[in-house]
């Protein structure tokens, strides 16, 4: 079957060129068979005689001979730089991210006080869109991790902070303390002892608390994680008291 595609014009010195890189043995091989295509081609040989003694493809046959029409034969050979996959999370949806990342899972309806991943990318698959971010839609759960690290934010964990509410607790700490050394002091003492020191403490099974201080939320640049207070309300506990 004879092509209906124009005929290749080579000049001397590119086909020259194109001859010593047909016979090269460190060119790559592709670019190699390239040459050889355009060669004979170049020579009017038929699709199917070049597809058979370079024991190749006609598709491949095709599209080395459509480049070299193109761009020129010696040319053709050099790949062209390709300009990279697109960027397909831009920033506005990566803010938009952690900023719902940096926000209580309560505030928009669920149940939990902290994200989870799985929960997190749930939710930004089902609001995405209608946010105006399409590119998040499919967002993979290594994707997000991604974009969570980048901002400096783990919805997931928890730090606990110390808030002082009471304005003289220095004071009462400093006299707890020499409580406890005095004792020591007693302890350590060969003199005879006409007292005995109990030390009697709780340690708390079950029990209900509430935070005392607002909770903390992420803040990109400046905290990572939740924080909470350290101290809290109890609301009901059951104890286990010990003392020696």
């Amino acid at each position: 079957m004879k092509t209906s595609k124009p005929k290749l014009t080579i000049p001397e010195k590119d086909q020259k060129q194109l001859e010593t890189i047909a016979c090269s043995r460190t060119e790559p091989a592709s670019k190699v068979q390239r040459a050889k295509i355009l060669i004979m081609y170049g020579r009017s040989e038929k699709i199917t005689q070049i597809t058979q003694q370079l024991n190749t493809t006609r598709p491949l046959v095709y599209r080395a001979i459509d480049k070299a029409l193109e761009f020129g034969a010696l040319q053709s050979l050099t790949d062209l730089k390709r300009s990279g996959r697109s960027k397909t999370i831009d920033d506005n949806a990566k803010k938009w991210v952690l900023f719902v990342a940096c926000q209580k899972p309560t505030d928009f309806g669920y149940a939990a006080e902290t994200w989870t991943y799985s929960q997190l990318v749930q939710h930004i698959h089902q609001h995405a869109a209608e946010n105006g971010h399409h590119c998040l839609q499919k967002i993979s759960r290594s994707k997000l991790h991604g974009i969570l690290s980048e901002g400096e934010i783990k919805p997931h964990k928890i730090r606990y902070y110390l808030e002082r509410h009471d304005p003289q607790f220095e004071e009462k700490m400093t006299d707890i303390l020499h409580v406890y050394k005095d004792v020591e002091m007693i302890n350590m003492s060969s003199d005879e002892r006409e007292s005995t020191t109990l030390s009697y403490d709780e340690k708390p099974g079950i029990q209900a608390i509430k935070n005392i201080a607002a909770q903390l939320q992420p803040v990109p640049g400046e905290y990572s994680t939740i924080a909470r207070d350290y101290e809290y309300k109890r609301l009901g506990t059951v104890s286990l008291l010990g003392g020696r």
